[in-house]
């Protein structure tokens, strides 16, 4: 007899997954039997919350998602955070956790891993949570979970399997998948109204956001066609390379760059949420008063944050390839010069110590141009978010977009570095952060990661500390007890060392990424605010 749990990695390795992240437990063990008959990798952290932040970071360097093995109750509770920054930014993810027997759901009894209902607490940072009632339900739900995945905004998915269920004989069950559904495309009345709107524009302007970033070559050839400088969100670093002669950069916030927004006479928004961390103007909106044309492949999108004059609901890929046909048909006008001082005009507004976070990773990217960067929410993230141009979509995200959680650095750099085993992957965490998923050290150690780990330490909650210093808040909670790190790696058998000049750090990353093992480099930031880098 072959059950439910036995076959499911069958029916996961029919649907492309070659990945699972999970620590098995009494509720879970069963999805466990059938493994061994697919080529499946599992890896197994220290914490459910690194299960999910591998998934994610695995997700956004490839596009592709990730599953996790969950048990019931205090395993969903703990993942919940990672589905919850994955949710945030359209992240795909499979969570398939058990749940109770049928006949015992919602009973209040108090069994082990008991939750009052499990399925609900989840519902909000998922795109669907399905409690599979029986054996059959599952090829469909799994289906339905491909199509969020592949052709709408992806987001984490939570699938719960009752104990009864997973041990259900499934013989028939063959493990197969229908292919994806197609992902939605503009009408080609839509195209030509937008490429009206934009050959008429004297001050055109587009913003590209995370939605772009599997369609690199599209959104290039789009821009390129439409002459107009483009500005990038967070999670579109490297759809246009850098020192392309269209691109502002992540520059949203700058004064210039807001100004140039309210005056331009038509702006693109293509997938893109506009909200806080897109723009990085928290607690305000950028003022568009032209005439706004938004592109996403959710509609609700469409009026969130600023609505649309015109809306299109279209995969960005989709929509950037027409419009770029489109455009060719006819001259634009060429806004390299307005991209120049646009640019420039911006950056003379950023402060120096946020360009020293930019140029540490202009100086590490031209040594290793496929470099990926997880980031977790700490300065050099916050000053990189604006001043660094990554070379490539997909190599640089960080959790102080969306949701905004610690300790995402470090998991998300093992995930990354999992699915892209060939490019050099860092890790980028604060001292804080790291306190968050230190245990996720042995993770990488056990799998012998050649891991980079940079820790910036500023020796507690620096930036907090300094946001409360500014609005004349005592400063409680935020000088908290840094350990030494150096020994803490070794003990988990990294290997340790901290750095003080930028040349210490070029060979400490030369050397971690040929390792056995990974590296905790660590930097005083202190020390780095002092480093004198020009490129």
């Amino acid at each position: 007899m072959t059950t439910l749990g036995e076959i499911l990695p069958r029916l996961l390795e029919a649907h492309g997954f070659d990945t699972v992240f999970g620590i098995p437990g009494v509720h879970t063990v069963e999805l466990y039997r059938g493994m061994p008959d697919t080529a499946l990798t599992h890896i197994t952290p220290r914490h459910e919350q690194g299960a999910g932040f591998m998934a994610d970071g695995y997700a956004r360097a490839t596009g592709r998602p990730a599953a996790c093995f969950i048990i019931s109750g205090p395993g969903m509770t703990n993942i919940a955070t990672a589905m919850g920054q994955a949710y945030a930014d359209s992240v795909p993810m499979l969570v398939i956790s058990s749940v109770l027997n049928r006949n015992e759901l919602g009973r209040g009894e108090g069994r082990l891993h008991e939750l009052k209902n499990q399925s609900a607490l989840v519902e909000g940072v998922a795109a669907f949570s399905h409690t599979v009632m029986s054996r059959d339900e599952l090829p469909a739900v799994l289906d339905r979970a491909a199509a969020v995945f592949h052709a709408a905004r992806p987001r984490p998915v939570h699938i719960e399997l009752p104990l009864d269920v997973i041990v259900a004989p499934a013989d028939h069950l063959l493990p197969d998948a229908r292919p994806h559904p197609l992902r939605p495309s503009p009408s080609s009345e839509a195209v030509i109204q937008v490429a009206d709107w934009l050959s008429g524009a004297e001050a055109p302007l587009v913003i590209l956001g995370g939605g772009t970033a599997g369609a690199a070559d599209e959104a290039q050839r789009m821009v390129e066609a439409l002459g107009a400088p483009t500005l990038l969100t967070i999670n579109a670093k490297g759809v246009l390379p850098p020192r392309h002669p269209l691109l502002v950069g992540t520059l949203l916030p700058q004064q210039p760059v807001l100004d140039a927004l309210r005056e331009a006479d038509v702006v693109l928004a293509i997938g893109t949420e506009l909200g806080e961390t897109d723009t990085l103007l928290f607690g305000d909106r950028p003022k568009i008063e032209g005439m706004l044309i938004r592109v996403d492949i959710e509609a609700e999108q469409l009026s969130r944050n600023a609505t649309a004059d015109l809306g299109i609901v279209a995969d960005a890929g989709n929509f950037c390839a027409a419009l770029a046909e489109e455009a060719n048909a006819a001259p634009r006008s060429n806004g390299v010069d307005r991209a120049a001082r646009l640019r420039k005009a911006a950056w003379g507004s950023i402060p120096d110590a946020y360009q020293i976070h930019g140029r540490i990773f202009d100086m590490i990217a031209d040594r290793w141009p496929d470099l990926i960067v997880a980031g977790d929410s700490t300065q050099p993230v916050y000053g990189a978010n604006l001043t660094y141009d990554a070379p490539g979509p997909r190599g640089w995200f960080n959790s102080s977009t969306g949701y905004g959680t610690l300790g995402y650095g470090l998991p998300a750099a093992i995930g990354a570095k999992i699915a892209c085993p060939d490019r050099p992957v860092i890790g980028l965490i604060g001292d804080g952060g790291l306190q968050f998923s230190i245990a996720e050290l042995a993770t990488a150690v056990e799998l012998r990661l050649p891991l980079p780990i940079l820790l910036w330490n500023n020796r507690g909650y620096g930036e907090i500390k300094t946001y409360m210093r500014d609005r004349q808040i005592p400063e409680i909670g935020v000088d908290i007890l840094t350990p030494d790190f150096q020994t803490i790696a070794r003990g988990f058998g990294c290997h340790a060392v901290r750095v003080g000049t930028p040349e210490e750090l070029m060979s400490a990353l030369e050397k971690s990424l040929s390792a056995d093992r990974p590296t905790l480099i660590e930097i005083d930031d202190a020390t780095a605010q002092g480093w004198s880098l020009t490129m």
